[in-house]
């Protein structure tokens, strides 16, 4: 499987991101969604979350996967484990979908810290926190979300801010009205992303990685209307290109330092809002391939199931190599690279057994 033009060893066996997009009423959240659901390779299952009886949003989501998994009756994050969301989320990892991702639209009124926390603590297996997501009307934002003298508590669970409608900003106070709500998101959340855009355009490849593989003719028959449509959007409503997203990538054969593995992904390179990869890590008495993501700040790894136990730290026949992608925006590319060369530097006899906790620490937290 080729994840953004970059191979990724045991891609099959990754666990399914569950990306949550949040957003005020009114800010362009579905919109969003549909321009992430358009990605003409990508396989996206898609909850959709409204307050009331009936999800009217459901009905402008346009999806790939078979039909949206609709949640009615209340918020998301008002929901416990029994009212849908962790059935929802059981029935789209299902391996038999291929999904390179799950997308929640949550309602209006949902709060992020909570379904940052649903995500976190979710049950369901082969399903992973693929970030959370706020979307921002920018024309509105202090008249609606921001209208004390603390920057709002929602920014402290995003890790990217996608500021929406910002060509319908005054020309002439368009800057510095962003430059104030970054500046807010910043007070509050010094490490989240921000993107500005409209029409909820954003390259699809920041969020999930979608394999390219070819499709039976008709298994998604509304692939070429959805893609047409799309294109005949672009040409009416938007004459600029989206900010397109670069990714980095880098592969050896050694044993890695896992101590040096976390220095990367506690301290990611500047503008690089996702890292994934699959590596063998040294405990100083054996070596097990882990996999390991990164979005925003949230770490997230988990050991492969095959384990090669060595007493001398050497690499195992027929292992596949080490691999990091690094994906975001205005990234330095030499830079990333040499960061991500350094992480998997092999080991040379240094002790890495405090490495080896420190990793073990995210693996615990990951389950």
């Amino acid at each position: 499987m080729i994840l953004n033009k970059v191979e990724v060893g045991e891609s099959m066996n990754t666990d399914v991101p569950a990306v949550a997009v949040a957003g005020f009423l009114g800010a362009g959240k579905t919109m969003f969604v549909n321009h992430l659901l358009r990605h003409p390779t990508a396989r996206i299952g898609v909850i959709v979350n409204d307050f009331g009886d009936i999800n009217i949003d459901a009905g402008l989501v346009t999806g790939q996967i078979d039909e949206p998994v609709s949640i009615a009756g209340g918020c998301v994050c008002c929901l416990s484990d029994s009212d849908g969301l962790e059935g929802a989320l059981q029935k789209l990892a299902n391996r038999k979908l291929g999904l390179d991702a799950i997308l929640i639209e949550a309602s209006g009124i949902a709060d992020p810290l909570t379904l940052r926390h649903l995500l976190r603590f979710s049950g369901v297996k082969r399903v992973r926190p693929g970030g959370v997501i706020d979307v921002v009307d920018a024309v509105e934002y202090f008249h609606t979300i921001d209208s004390g003298s603390l920057p709002p508590t929602r920014f402290a669970a995003a890790t990217l801010v996608v500021l929406n409608k910002t060509d319908r900003l005054d020309p002439q106070t368009r800057e510095d009205t962003l430059a104030r709500i970054e500046q807010r998101v910043r007070e509050r959340n010094p490490y989240a992303h921000i993107i500005r855009t409209h029409h909820g355009r954003i390259d699809p490849a920041l969020v999930f990685d979608a394999a390219t593989r070819e499709e039976p003719a008709e298994e998604l028959p509304l692939r070429s209307l959805l893609l047409d449509a799309h294109t005949k959007h672009d040409a009416k409503h938007h004459t600029e290109p989206h900010q397109h997203a670069t990714a980095v990538s880098t592969q050896n054969n050694g044993v890695v330092d896992a101590g040096r593995l976390l220095d990367l992904l506690e301290e990611p390179p500047p503008g690089v809002y996702r890292i994934k990869g699959a590596v063998l890590v040294s405990s100083g008495r054996r070596i097990q391939r882990y996999q390991v993501n990164l979005v925003g700040r949230s770490i997230h790894i988990k050991a492969h199931s095959a384990t090669a136990s060595t007493l001398s730290g050497q690499r195992p026949a027929n292992q596949q190599p080490n691999q990091l992608v690094a994906v975001g925006l205005h990234v330095d590319v030499p830079i990333t690279q040499a960061r991500l060369r350094s992480a998997l530097e092999p080991t040379q006899g240094q002790d890495v057994e405090a490495g080896f906790r420190r990793l073990q620490r995210y693996r615990r937290l990951s389950r």
